[in-house]
């Protein structure tokens, strides 16, 4: 039960340990002319993550068996996570922002991937709960994030959309 717990308590101070980030960022961004969209449901992500969290942690069986593929998994997603993070730099948060004018990052995994992120994110909810056995949690937080984030993308798409269409993009290594 400990290492359950040990796990859950590392997942949600990587989570906390985002935000100062990302409220430092936010920040600079609307300072330098960013626009936040999104707004309204952005606290709905909070509860959804907050949620997900607890009925994992509220699903754990007494003597909760670890299965350690969907954790290795998870600690991968963990890494494109910083990924994410650390090619998006300065313009990172957990918010939408978007500066007018500013280059689309095209580097890094978004190379690869639209909204790595997101991808990043849909992994995450589906697979900790799998960690401790726990299917129904994954599928209930799996559908619910999944409309969550189509909402985003489309909101997040139609923000960067004359972004998209400006030739200034950033193709740095």
């Amino acid at each position: 039960m400990i290492v359950a717990y040990i796990i859950l308590a590392v997942v949600a101070l990587q989570r906390l340990s985002e935000l100062p980030l990302s409220a430092y960022n936010t920040k600079r961004l609307l300072a330098q002319g960013g626009v936040e969209v999104g707004r309204k449901h952005f606290p709905l992500f909070i509860v959804l993550h907050a949620s997900w969290l607890i009925a994992i942690f509220a699903a754990l069986p007494r003597d909760p068996v670890i299965h350690w593929l969907p954790l290795v998994l998870y600690f991968l997603l963990g890494i494109m996570r910083t990924w994410v993070i650390g090619t998006l730099g300065p313009y990172w948060t957990a918010r939408i922002i978007t500066v007018p004018n500013a280059p689309l990052i095209r580097n890094g995994p978004y190379r690869y991937l639209r909204h790595p992120n997101y991808w990043v994110v849909v992994g995450e909810i589906a697979v900790l709960p799998l960690v401790f056995g726990e299917i129904a949690v994954a599928i209930v937080f799996s559908i619910l994030n999944a409309g969550m984030i189509a909402w985003r993308i489309r909101v997040e798409d139609a923000a960067l959309a004359e972004r998209r269409n400006n030739s200034s993009v950033q193709r740095s290594n």
